[in-house]
């Protein structure tokens, strides 16, 4: 029999888990903002078990959880139904789990199963930081099995689709709900994430759901143009409009009517050139470089940074930004190390004719999957798929991966910069109403953004709403109050959600459940 624990929020979600490996909700599928203690397969003998994983919501309660080759059931996130890991190199017998003042202690006990964690050997018990956890606990199990320790949120509602994108971290599963969301819309859209995110992929895939799927996608990095023909590239020109032009230039504005035109490094946009895209973005119209004469396109616009844009014009970023989407770290979603590990040397491994190397389980060490986890990965996914390619190149005609080459390359990286030290928490019971207040209406009442600007955690802050006769909940809301909000604001959930002075999100689900969408 199986457990099952739930939550309560002041927004009125509840989330329970009761399925292996998968949370369930109450309250009509809204979203679970519990985050859990939780095991995902990194590698496993079966490669299509890569992924899947486990809430250990056991712990959450002051509970024990165990761990062998019969139990726990491990299951993909977008399925109820799960089995054990199941490896004849597992013992029967249980590693033990349990909470460890915010952290996890791992106790292998009378387990058989040999276990290295985070490369090191671990001969009794060990005990794991509420730090180490949420970066992530690389698990290696009896030399044939890698698993991930960490804490993640539980599922709130069915996985969006793919959209082409690899990855079921939570993270990744907000840039696809995003995607869904935003396709069909012709709203401008800027994504925002470190370089080697995936940024273009998500352009991609935005168009490739959207209703100009069959028309041009034409990206464009503005890094990479020098200023001096940003105009002209991006707008065209004619003839003679400047030296060494001896022909008509069409643009990509042009090229991409109908279509999507992506724009990469937007912030690396001269300032003359963004006056020009403001214009175009609220006109509809261009001006070739040396013409008088407007031509009209229909385009719609994909913008995306790695950086804070702070020296933009603030016009163009509001139009740029009709709908934001931020793309994690690969230090974000170790979970997803795995699952990209695979999908790149399929890619790499067909395009040589060797795909059926991954059929033997011995061509891809365990040890090498714990290693790449481990990394902080600088440079993202991309650096992981060169990282991939070179290995698999180096590695042809050999029993397995280099995991030596491996070693070279990851020293070879350049370092990484330092991270600005972790801002030091709080205790919430020295957070005052007035400095919530104050948080949430900065955060325009999206509270996870209040809760890091005022250094307390995200159910800290539930409670502290809950307990407070100031501030209201959208279950404070009456039916009336909420539909002439609605009218008023033309059914804009931001505006709304200032004016009622309420979660964002809660507000949402509650109209979708008056149906006043």
């Amino acid at each position: 029999m199986i457990a099952q624990m739930t939550f309560k929020y002041p927004d009125g979600t509840t989330v329970g888990q009761s399925e292996p490996g998968t949370g369930v909700r109450s309250r009509e599928g809204s979203p679970a903002p519990a985050v859990l203690p939780a095991l995902t397969v990194l590698y496993h003998p079966d490669l299509e078990r890569i992924g899947e994983r486990v809430f250990l919501n056991e712990l959450a309660g002051g509970g024990e959880a165990f761990l062998s080759r019969t139990a726990p059931e491990l299951a993909r996130p977008d399925r109820f139904a799960g089995e054990p890991l199941g490896d004849p190199h597992l013992s029967r017998r249980p590693i033990r789990f349990r909470g460890a003042d915010g952290g996890i202690e791992i106790e292998v006990g009378e387990s058989r199963t040999a276990v290295v964690a985070d490369g090191l050997n671990l001969h009794r018990r060990a005990v794991f930081s509420a730090g180490q956890v949420s970066r992530g606990v690389v698990l290696e199990l009896a030399g044939t099995v890698v698993l991930l320790l960490h804490r993640i949120p539980c599922p709130a509602s069915p996985a969006p689709p793919r959209c082409g994108l690899i990855g079921d971290n939570p993270e990744m599963l907000a840039v696809r709900e995003d995607v869904r969301r935003v396709a069909d819309l012709e709203v401008p859209v800027l994504l925002r994430g470190e370089t080697g995110t995936g940024k273009e992929l998500v352009a991609r895939a935005i168009h490739d759901a959207g209703p100009r799927r069959s028309a041009p996608f034409v990206g464009v990095n503005l890094g990479a143009i020098p200023a001096s023909l940003s105009a002209s590239q991006l707008f065209g020109a004619v003839k003679g409009a400047f030296t060494g032009s001896v022909a008509s230039q069409e643009g990509y504005f042009r090229h991409a009517h109908g279509g999507t035109l992506f724009l990469d490094e937007i912030g690396e946009a001269p300032a003359e050139v963004q006056v020009m895209l403001l214009r175009a973005l609220e006109t509809g119209e261009v001006y070739p470089v040396g013409s008088a004469s407007p031509l009209r396109v229909d385009v719609r616009i994909l913008a995306a940074t790695d950086s804070d844009l702070g020296d933009f014009r603030a016009p163009l970023l509001h139009r740029l930004a009709g709908f934001d989407i931020r793309l994690p770290p690969l230090r974000e979603r170790r979970d997803d190390v795995g699952r990209l590990l695979i999908h790149f040397l399929r890619h790499e491994l067909g395009k040589i004719g060797e795909g059926s190397r991954l059929e033997n389980p011995r061509w891809l060490p365990p040890s090498l999957v714990a290693r790449l986890a481990r990394y902080d990965w600088p440079g993202n996914v991309r650096q992981l798929r060169n990282v991939v390619r070179q290995l698999m190149i180096a590695s042809r005609g050999r029993a397995e991966l280099d995991g030596f080459r491996l070693e070279r390359l990851l020293r070879e990286e350049p370092a990484t910069p330092p991270s600005p030290p972790p801002p030091v928490r709080r205790k919430p019971g020295e957070v005052s109403e007035d400095e919530i207040l104050e948080a949430l209406r900065a955060s325009r009442w999206d509270l996870k953004a209040a809760a890091d600007r005022l250094r307390i955690s995200r159910p800290s802050l539930y409670n502290r709403i809950e307990s407070s006769s100031r501030i209201r909940k959208v279950s404070d809301l009456s039916t009336e109050e909420i539909a002439k909000c609605h009218g008023d604001c033309r059914g804009d959930l931001d505006p709304m959600s200032e004016r009622l002075e309420v979660s964002r999100r809660a507000l949402g689900r509650r109209v979708r459940e008056l149906k006043l969408e």
